[in-house]
């Protein structure tokens, strides 16, 4: 497989890049991005030998070039991005850029022919339909790398879809799970960071403690999977070991179980529809013993409230809870804000924004725009 990975130096781009390492005949990386971490690719290209690598500045590639051999193309920017993803004989791209930054460069990807391994769940939140709509066109596949969605993809693996009753995503609660509302005041961005089952980057980290990541998902699902919001369920799972669960028009049940570990779901999306053996420890639920399961509360978590709200009224509303809270979170890591300033920030940008089509790229830019515009002046 020739593969390209759009934000090789992230969480998911490392662990990625871990498969690969694992199974060297399998792979040939044709193409890694990053954003402003030059040593981290540089090492990466070093050890991988890409035909072509993308910084987000001409400065930061500048600083790469010194480091590479001169058969190692450096590109910067967003034109860059998209001539990494989509300008080259790879055929499988992963899209592991967080943020709504990933979107062109994914539609650059997509029509080019190439089949996306998608873990920037921001592509789908704000652009589902036109997304969608150009993989069908283009005979491409789109496969979910997160571990929620690549459960629920492989528990409808020879199913009939019109047996699908509905699907529940489980969520671990984040790193604030067991505290009331009341004991999240003046919390701090360390203990925010401190999740307590996955390893993920930290803007991913924040939103699984506010319960966006989980809205996120939610509407990445609805476009994934063809389903309506009344068909999806949200259950908090602390031991995070069931990934994700289907319900059929049986009432029968098919869950996807594992450690919490994203070499899983990355492997599976890479070799799919071939399963090969993981990096990742067996599942002992002997060992693990109890299961534990809690119905979800959206007056602890409203954000993931606002994100049905969103999901429902369709249109640019998604789009605008997304940008808003890529700069809500951002706001809260730099010190800005303080951790319920997020949800905050969010009802005020989704109060002012009045929900409008969404037929083009350059209509979502425009909103995402304001939108970001909007949550920076509150």
């Amino acid at each position: 497989m020739k593969l390209t990975i759009l934000g090789s130096t992230g969480s998911i781009g490392t662990q990625t890049l871990d498969v690969v390492a694992s199974d060297p005949e399998r792979y040939e990386i044709i193409g890694l991005s990053a954003g402003s971490n030059v040593l981290l690719l540089v090492e990466q290209a070093l050890r991988f030998r890409p035909e072509i690598v993308c910084l987000a500045t001409k400065e930061l590639a500048d600083e790469a070039k010194a480091l590479l051999p001169a058969a190692i193309r450096v590109v910067y920017g967003e034109e860059g991005l998209i001539e990494t993803a989509a300008d080259n004989d790879a055929d499988f791209v992963v899209t592991a850029i967080v943020g709504s930054r990933g979107l062109p460069a994914t539609l650059a990807a997509i029509e080019a022919g190439k089949n996306i391994g998608l873990a920037n769940k921001e592509t789908l939140v704000t652009a589902g339909h036109i997304v969608m709509e150009r993989a069908k066109a283009k005979g491409v596949s789109i496969i979910p790398v997160d571990s929620e969605h690549s459960a629920i993809f492989q528990c409808l693996n020879g199913e009939d879809r019109k047996s699908l009753s509905r699907i529940t995503i489980t969520a671990s609660g984040g790193s604030f799970r067991d505290r009331t509302r009341e004991q999240l005041v003046g919390v701090t961005v360390q203990e925010a960071l401190n999740h307590p089952n996955w390893s993920m980057g930290a803007k991913i980290t924040i939103d699984s403690a506010t319960m966006v990541n989980k809205g996120l998902e939610v509407i990445e699902a609805k476009w994934l999977f063809g389903i309506n919001y009344d068909q999806i369920d949200v259950l908090i799972h602390p031991e995070s070991i069931i990934h994700s669960y289907v319900e059929f028009a049986d009432n029968s049940v098919i869950a996807q179980m594992g450690l919490p570990d994203m070499r899983v779901p990355i492997q599976y999306a890479l070799t799919y529809p071939e399963r090969q053996p993981s990096l990742c420890g067996r599942l002992d639920l002997a060992a693990i013993g109890k299961l534990h399961f809690r119905e979800m509360d959206f007056e602890r978590y409203p954000c993931l409230r606002m994100a049905f709200e969103c999901g429902r009224a369709g249109q640019s509303a998604p789009t605008v809870f997304n940008a808003a809270n890529e700069v809500a979170v951002a706001r809260f890591l730099n010190g800005e804000i303080d951790f319920l300033a997020i949800e905050q920030v969010l009802e005020q940008v989704l109060e002012k924004h009045s929900v409008t089509d969404v037929n083009d790229v350059e209509t979502i830019a425009a909103i995402d725009a304001w939108a970001r515009q909007a949550a920076a002046a509150i």
